[in-house]
Formats: structure tokens, sequence, C-alpha cells
């Protein structure tokens, strides 16, 4: 192959540089279009999984809340007791969005990573061979 390289008109060899990169470009776009749709397709079990699961723990909740405001009421008048639950549950739920704000923001945006690195590698092989070929 390097004979053949040797051989050829910098015209052709231009051709053949042109041909290769568009294809390299395109298998690039391939593979980050693969990696996306992977990785929206897994986002989107766990966001419907995490979806069920808020509904079901929102269920549960309303059905603790009650428990404790008649258990309270034993001891205490009834807006005394749905205003102490209530207190809490504003808390926790101060402390939860908070919480969860931070980790959005450690979280990042979605990168094709591996996409990401193998263009890096491509731009570094393209350098060396543009430098090993100046010379």
């Amino acid at each position: 192959m390097g004979a053949d390289l040797h051989d050829s008109s910098i015209g052709d060899l231009l051709k053949r540089l042109s041909q290769e990169t568009t294809d390299l470009v395109r298998q690039e776009l391939e593979l980050a279009k693969a990696e996306a749709t992977e990785k929206g397709k897994q986002a989107g079990k766990g966001a419907g999984m995490l979806g069920g699961a808020g509904v079901a723990g929102l269920l549960a909740l309303g059905a603790l809340t009650a428990t404790v405001v008649l258990a309270l009421n034993h001891v205490m008048t009834d807006w005394l007791a749905a205003l102490i639950v209530t207190v809490v549950w504003g808390a926790i739920a101060g402390v939860l969005a908070m919480r969860g704000r931070d980790e959005l923001k450690d979280a990042g945006p979605p990168v094709p990573e591996q996409t990401v690195e193998t263009v890096k590698e491509d731009v570094r092989w393209a350098k060396t061979q543009a430098k090993s070929g100046s010379r």
C-alpha cells in the first residue's frame, strides 16, 4: 500500500484523503447517533420506573400522613396535629429539593463521551500524519 501511495499523484492523494475523511466523519456521526440512542432508551426506561415509583410513593405518603395526623389527634387538637405533619413534610421537601438541585448540577450535560474521545484520537492521528507527510 505504501508503494501505491508513493507513486500516486497529488490529485489522487488529495481525492483519497477527502474520501477517507468523509468516511471517517460519517462513521463518527453514526457512532454518536448510536450512543445517544442507547443512552436515550436507558434514560427513558429509568424515567418511567421513577415515575411509577413516585406515584406509588405519593399514595403511600398520603396514607402515612393520615395515619400520623390521626395518631397525633389523640394527644392534641386536629388542626395542630395536621399543622405539625405539614411542617415536617415541608422541611423534608425543602431538603430533597436542595439535594436534587446539587445532583443535577454535578451531572452535567449528556454528551456522547465515547464519540468525543474517538474524534480526539482521530484528530491526533491526523496531526501526526500531517507532520510525517510534510517532511
